[in-house]
């Protein structure tokens, strides 16, 4: 290493230094800020023009750059009265493993890379095996998040469920209020949407076993070979979870896998007031998960867990002459032999550092924490008789709409539409819409472990402000 390279890395470790400052800073006043900052036409503009250089450029001028012109811009996630997506605020000591992961940029590709690092993922992954009730056979891996959590668990169902000359008549199940990844992760593996069922779901917005169930006779009818339905716990609409013991009752007895997409709910599985509500889980034969979901990690940190991980290794283990040297001769597998990556990151050092800092304990009552933000925020909403909830408090989430008797459905559609874009202007809280029954509602996703009553009451008060601004 010369000179200029031992000058430059000193020069990034304390740029690096003064980032982390200025980040800390910023998160202790983020509370007082607006939920988005939107880039106009001309921030744009500028980024376009902002081409590669022919010639470097000081270090702390493109780190400037960076923060002032691109890492400000959109919403602000991390705050307390963001309530639109899911996937939300991160704790610091998510974000602090994140860097020291990326510091060292271990390969985690295979034990032998980085041996210590993949005996934490895979005692991690064992551990939330064990919460779900899954026995010693269970194993499973870090993944991106839920898209690729639920396309590596079905290609696990496609591969066990249906012999090669059957895959073209395999037939999936979801609902209505299935997550979007599902079906595009059904297309990759060859599922086209003619043999995907979306099935109705019932006034709480859970699948419909009856309609279940005659569908898959239907399809048996046909010709078809149904594999696999996929059960939501905590869907991204309603925070529903599908009655999980009686679709496993009916997986069994038409011999399907059953996936249960929990990448929002399945975390419940860590509270104790509450994980009583994903009892069936542990009959599922495939779960996803996403810590930086309801475990408040950053992006991205997802979990695919399977009853029996060797229908991983059927599916995705390869053996490359270049890779023999790698090959392992214990109880462990390498990670690229179970799921699609060969190169990848260790994505569950920064949980299991989140985990043993606060505990098991403390990570639950966060959880639990959820729940009381949106009762909070229904108790609020029913002192106005304006509103109608379309959907009550459930895993942090509540769905409801401004409903004055004198406006028709178009009209009431187009109310509840203005008054989020009416707050999300404001910059106060995060509201957004979606539609349900044919509704368009207002949707409140409560899951910061640090937001509290005020943060839901006075963002409900302001939505009525809004409401008899607009409605006058």
């Amino acid at each position: 290493m010369n000179m200029q390279e031992i000058v430059l890395n000193t020069q990034s470790e304390r740029v690096a230094a003064d980032f982390i400052k200025k980040f800390c800073s910023e998160k202790q006043e983020l509370y007082d800020q607006k939920i988005a900052n939107d880039a106009d036409k001309n921030q744009i503009a500028k980024l376009k023009n902002m081409n590669v250089p022919e010639k470097g450029r000081p270090i702390d001028s493109v780190v400037n750059e960076m923060i002032e012109d691109i890492y400000q811009y959109g919403y602000r996630l991390n705050h307390t009265r963001f309530l639109g997506f899911i996937p939300g605020p991160a704790s610091t000591f998510s974000w602090l493993g994140d860097i020291m992961t990326s510091s060292y940029n271990l390969h985690a590709g295979s034990f032998m890379n980085c041996p210590a690092a993949s005996c934490i993922e895979e005692e991690l992954i064992n551990w939330l095996c064990v919460q779900a009730g899954y026995s010693k056979e269970a194993g499973g891996l870090f993944v991106s998040g839920g898209s690729m959590a639920n396309m590596t668990a079905l290609c696990a169902a496609r591969d066990k469920m249906l012999t090669e000359d059957r895959q073209h008549l395999g037939v999936a199940y979801v609902s209505d209020q299935t997550h979007s990844s599902v079906a595009k992760g059904l297309r990759i593996l060859g599922v086209s949407d003619s043999r995907i069922r979306k099935i109705p779901t019932d006034m709480n917005f859970r699948m419909d076993l009856n309609q279940l169930e005659c569908a898959i006779q239907s399809d048996i009818a046909a010709g078809f070979v149904p594999f696999a339905v996929i059960a939501s716990v905590g869907s991204t609409n309603t925070g529903s979870i599908d009655p999980l013991e009686e679709i496993a009752l009916l997986c069994k007895q038409y011999n399907l896998w059953m996936h249960v997409d929990g990448a929002f709910g399945a975390s419940v599985l860590l509270t104790k007031k509450y994980k009583h509500l994903l009892k069936g889980i542990e009959l599922s034969d495939s779960i996803s998960w996403d810590a930086h979901k309801w475990l408040f990690q950053t992006y991205g940190c997802g979990m695919v867990l399977v009853k029996n991980k060797d229908n991983l290794l059927n599916s995705f283990s390869t053996h490359p002459e270049y890779l023999k040297d790698l090959e392992m001769d214990n109880d462990s597998m390498n990670p690229w032999d179970i799921g699609m990556e060969l190169t990848r990151p260790t994505r569950g050092l920064k949980l299991w550092l989140t985990l043993q800092v606060v505990g098991s304990d403390m990570m639950g009552e966060a959880i639990e924490h959820g729940f009381q933000l949106a009762e909070w925020a229904e108790d609020e909403i029913k002192k106005n008789s304006d509103i109608e909830i379309i959907s009550p408090a459930q895993l942090a989430i509540i769905n409801f709409r401004y409903a004055p008797q004198s406006l028709t459905e178009e009209q009431k559609d187009e109310l509840n539409l203005k008054i989020s874009k009416r707050m999300i202007e404001d910059g106060y809280a995060g509201v957004f819409t979606t539609v349900l029954n044919g509704k368009k509602v207002l949707r409140i996703c409560a899951i910061h472990p640090e937001a509290t009553e005020y943060d839901m009451r006075s963002t409900v008060c302001r939505l009525n402000q809004y409401y008899n601004e607009i409605n006058q």
